[in-house]
């Protein structure tokens, strides 16, 4: 998952806690390694090397695989799966270095969803083309996890945090909620705000860690698959409070690239969220 991933357990006996926290892992690292772009031996890199290849896929690929096209249909093509081979021009890295204009031109030949054969469970990638899967994998996992550990251990209450995507299934036994902070886009390790969850799901986007800092401009790591470059004034950080992780952060996403629109979109959706450096909403 490329961040700390852990597991809260309310109250449990210790057999059936290790139980519990053994299902979460197994379903990040099953996750990580069936779908992560840096394995040689992941779905991911099957794709990635196809050369213009055909490849079927399996019915949990090929369902992420429609997901990702249907956010790029709802995006109007801002998000884009296609568009991780831009990370040959962009280092988010906290650094200074900016792509010139040309050098994105050359990468954006091998983007596009528009450029894909996609006939459910058979793809088909244009030579040179990639796909990468980090945008909604990682949600994915959550809500994976929390479902085979409600499994396990039916009622409990635990939550599941996977680099800041949360996923509670029941509330705690006094009635009190889970207490999730958001941390401040300037300050790491002090949180802005305190979510209180019962049940659901919680998703943050945003630039803290990623992003290069170039001629006094910040540029956020969240890139739109249409230009090539990051989104313009797009806010430090969203966090959305959802029936799931993955709705969560289907909805961080889809806001973040809308720029300055983002909490209009949000507001439309009627979802809970948090903006910074807005007050929350």
């Amino acid at each position: 998952m490329a961040s700390p991933c852990e597991v809260l357990i309310e109250d449990a006996p210790e057999a059936l806690a290790r139980q519990m926290v053994s299902a979460a892992a197994d379903c990040a690292w099953r996750i990580e390694r069936k779908f992560s772009r840096y394995r040689s031996d992941s779905v991911v890199h099957e794709i990635n090397s196809s050369a213009g290849r055909a490849i079927v896929l399996d019915e949990e690929s090929a369902a992420l695989i429609d997901f990702a096209a249907t956010l790029t249909t709802m995006s109007e093509g801002r998000f884009d799966i296609t568009s991780g081979v831009l990370r040959k021009v962009w280092t988010f890295d906290g650094g200074s270095a900016v792509p010139s204009q040309s050098q994105i031109d050359a990468v954006m030949a091998r983007v596009g969803w528009h450029h894909v054969q996609w006939r459910k469970p058979v793809l088909q990638l244009q030579p040179g083309m990639q796909i990468d899967l980090g945008g909604i994998g990682k949600e994915y996992a959550v809500d994976l996890a929390a479902s085979r550990v409600e499994g396990i251990a039916s009622g409990s209450s635990c939550l599941i945090n996977f680099g800041g995507d949360v996923a509670v299934r029941n509330p705690r036994r006094d009635g009190q909620p889970w207490r999730v902070g958001i941390e401040a886009s300037e300050h790491e390790g002090t949180a802005v705000h305190v979510v209180r969850l019962t049940r659901g799901g919680l998703a943050t986007s945003g630039d803290s860690r990623r992003f290069v800092l170039h001629q006094g401009r910040r540029y956020s790591h969240i890139i739109d698959a249409r230009t090539g470059w990051p989104v313009a004034d797009a806010p430090r950080s969203i966090t959305v409070a959802a029936d799931t992780c993955t709705q969560a952060g289907t909805l961080t996403t889809l806001a973040m690239l809308q720029g300055r629109d983002a909490e209009q979109f949000l507001r439309a959706s009627g979802a809970k969220y948090w903006i910074q450096p807005s007050f929350p909403h």
